[in-house]
């Protein structure tokens, strides 16, 4: 078999929110520039999900920059667009992400109400401050200097395209790849190779494979209809054969990348280790 490619990459500027296709990815410190820059709180400040909120999956936010006075735009299906200016300044407010709570930037009442609206629940839009530091997990993290954007607990997440289709192979209905929302996507290696990766490097990138992504709910949600299926697929046949005890189902692999670079589409994956 030839050596792997990346085939696709992938940003979310707004967590749980639809994702944007990318021929070219420059990363910064938290990961892809805007990937998780974003993200949606409850009244409390605790962070709103696909799991208790479907139909973010059919929001979609574009932005051609994420610095301070660029626009973010929003478009959801019967739902007016709206664009968003990108404040980097404003009401500061801790919000939780997980076990971690972190420093955030309030959004405003406009771009609030949008979100608040279409969701139909009481939310405000955050951007993580651009001060804020919130470390990789020191368990799995190579650096101690390694941190993150508002995404589950890495900068970036790799599947294989071959992963996907090996589990295809199992299913009655085929699902695509956006179920489980990778920013790289690899071709060109066997079914699950990702899972012996250790150490690759892509482009001048020099990235650490550090854990196995467990997956949840989400990835039962048609992320073009917002609707859940209703036979658990495809976490139930995943749990037949990619299920560690006590650690849950585990598809895709979580990667920390060792500098700031750029990642393109047709790169090959230098597989080091």
């Amino acid at each position: 078999m030839s050596s792997p490619v990346v085939s696709a990459l992938y940003v979310y500027p707004v967590k749980s929110c639809r994702g944007t296709s990318l021929a070219a990815a420059t990363l910064d410190a938290r990961g892809i520039v805007g990937d998780r820059q974003f993200m949606l709180v409850d009244p409390r400040g605790q962070f709103l999900t696909q799991r208790e909120l479907p139909r973010l999956a059919l929001v979609e936010p574009r932005a051609d920059s994420f610095d301070d006075g660029a626009a973010l735009r929003l478009t959801a299906p019967g739902a007016a667009d709206f664009s968003h200016t990108i404040r980097g300044d404003g009401d500061v407010r801790d919000v939780v992400v997980w076990d971690d709570e972190c420093r955030a930037i309030d959004q405003g009442d406009e771009v609030g109400r949008w979100f608040s609206d279409f969701l139909e629940t009481e939310c405000r839009l955050v951007r993580m401050a651009g001060d804020f530091v919130r470390q990789v997990d020191q368990r799995y993290a190579p650096r101690p200097t390694d941190h993150v954007g508002f995404s589950d607990g890495f900068p970036l997440l790799l599947i294989s395209e071959a992963s996907l289709a090996e589990l295809n192979s199992r299913l009655a209905a085929p699902v695509p790849m956006d179920r489980f929302r990778p920013n790289i996507v690899v071709a060109g290696c066997e079914p699950f190779a990702e899972d012996r990766w250790r150490s690759i490097r892509i482009g001048d990138v020099t990235l650490a494979v550090v854990k196995p992504c467990a997956r949840c709910q989400i990835t039962t949600v048609d992320q073009q209809t917002a609707v859940a299926n209703q036979e658990k697929e495809p976490l139930r046949t995943l749990a037949t054969y990619r299920k560690l005890s006590e650690r849950g189902v585990m598809f895709g692999q979580n990667v920390v990348h060792a500098e700031a670079g750029l990642l393109r589409v047709g790169d090959p994956v230098d597989v080091s280790e």
